[in-house]
């Protein structure tokens, strides 16, 4: 599959939210979507992601942001850090890895010298016309919302 860039037709999705609600891509039509790709729930470097946009969350959407976090996690597993986090957000369940496949960030990964699969974290942001506007590949985990402004700005 070719790779998303930048002024692509974000691909559009359906999937299971953390409380089994579904949730389109096409939902959020009309509104601006911070769509962030993480590895796995309850990590170090996801609950800092998911905090940072959760601390930051107010301000984005008083900037017309709406913020998806999408990983290969189940609905349970997404209520559990959402409850223990108070995420504020959606989180979709990929279990079938489906987004991730569509927007190409399921992958080869390294960890200790062993080869694997898992998502590659990235951050979409969509446009109000399901236009991608900006890709994010090498995302600052602690501070992902103010390089996400950051590089909007630019």
């Amino acid at each position: 599959m070719e790779e998303l860039k930048e002024g692509d037709q974000a691909p559009l999705f359906t999937s299971k939210d953390q409380n089994g609600k579904s949730i389109s891509l096409t939902d959020f039509l009309g509104k601006r979507v911070i769509l962030y790709f993480y590895p796995k729930d309850n990590t170090p470097g996801c609950t800092a992601e998911a905090c940072d946009f959760r601390d930051n969350y107010q301000s984005l959407k008083s900037k017309g942001f709406e913020v998806i976090g999408v990983s290969v996690d189940d609905e349970s597993s997404h209520k559990k850090f959402e409850e223990k986090f108070n995420l504020p957000f959606t989180l979709l369940a990929d279990v079938d890895k489906d987004i991730v496949q569509k927007y190409g960030v399921w992958g080869e990964k390294n960890m200790y010298g062993k080869a694997y699969m898992g998502t590659n974290r990235t951050t979409f942001v969509i446009n109000e016309k399901g236009i991608i506007e900006k890709i994010i590949k090498k995302v600052d985990t602690k501070n992902a919302s103010a390089q996400l402004l950051e590089v909007l700005s630019n």
